[in-house]
């Protein structure tokens, strides 16, 4: 009878999460705390990865809380999201086998088209906001981005060891933490909004670049100190951004966009590389442009390339 009682108030704490009440969703990562905190124990013995796995979790929830069907399941989901996480850091000491990791809901969603889709994700970008440049990238290509998530991928995006990666998300989510609750009440932008405003601008901006007006563009939206970097390291500023992107066009290189995340003052552009068909490795596969905005306008451009396939030959 109290499992039917404690599941029965598990959804509607669920259901009132998913509509948008914070004080919902904490009330319920508070019910399960004990229980998702065993799990991260029995798997990773007492230690500092049980509380990253904690901090991590919540976040889970803040991202895919909406895409759980059962709610009345909602406390065996959390453990679930627990045991992944804690198998990953059990991957990363080389002691188990690889496992799936948290599952998306059936209808296929990225975590970014579910996060847009229901009203917390406001209250989100208004947290991550509040963190300093240095843990926002970190975060926001971890649990935004579609193509550089792991470890190695931010490292390599951002110029820094993979050991300064794990250092600065573990800063970030207690951070965040922080940050939700002292933005719970407040009025948050529109993110949905500015992330729709981010794919018209990717469009418009190729569009005029194969019109050929990219420089004018860069003069327009780029800050005139503008500095291009690739790996962390800068390769030069806006004449450099101008010639390599007239050089791959008159290569037969075209872009298009397939993954927007937009902050206040974050953009990212996912985009797949299109190669003419008489040089399919002209370029790679893929690359993000990671831009950040000071005033409205961007300053810094980081340039991250999808790896080139494993050739099949030998």
């Amino acid at each position: 009878m109290s499992m039917g009682v404690g599941s029965a108030e598990d959804a509607v704490l669920t259901r009132a999460a998913q509509a948008g009440d914070v004080a919902a969703l904490g009330s319920l990562l508070e019910r399960h705390r004990a229980g998702m905190r065993a799990v991260a124990l029995s798997l990773l013995g007492p230690g500092p990865d049980v509380d990253d796995v904690m901090q991590e979790a919540a976040l889970v929830a803040l991202r895919r809380i909406v895409g759980v069907r059962d709610a009345e399941a909602v406390g065996p989901w959390l453990r679930m999201v627990v045991r992944n996480l804690s198998r990953t850091v059990l991957r990363a000491r080389g002691r188990i086998d690889p496992v799936e990791e948290v599952p998306l809901p059936s209808n296929g969603e990225t975590p970014e088209q579910i996060l847009e889709g229901h009203a917390l994700r406001d209250w989100i970008w208004a947290a991550v906001e509040e963190l300093s440049p240095t843990l926002r990238l970190p975060v926001v290509l971890r649990y935004f981005s579609s193509g550089i998530t792991s470890y190695q991928q931010i490292a390599e995006a951002c110029g820094v060891p993979v050991g300064t990666v794990r250092s600065r998300l573990n800063q970030a989510r207690s951070a965040v933490a922080r940050a939700l609750t002292a933005t719970a009440v407040t009025a948050h932008e529109d993110s949905a909004r500015r992330t729709e405003a981010g794919w018209r601008e990717a469009r418009d901006t190729l569009a005029a670049a194969e019109r050929g007006e990219f420089g004018r563009v860069v003069q327009d939206r780029y800050s005139p100190q503008i500095a291009l970097l690739s790996g962390g390291q800068r390769l030069g500023g806006a004449d450099l951004m101008v010639a390599g992107m007239e050089c791959d066009l008159s290569a037969g290189v075209r872009q298009r966009p397939v993954h927007v995340v937009a902050g206040r003052s974050l953009l990212i552009w996912e985009m797949e590389l299109i190669n003419p068909w008489d040089n399919p490795d002209h370029c790679p596969p893929g690359v993000a442009w990671i831009m950040t905005l000071d005033g409205g306008r961007i300053d810094r451009l980081s340039l991250h390339h999808a790896p080139r396939p494993q050739s099949s030959a030998g």
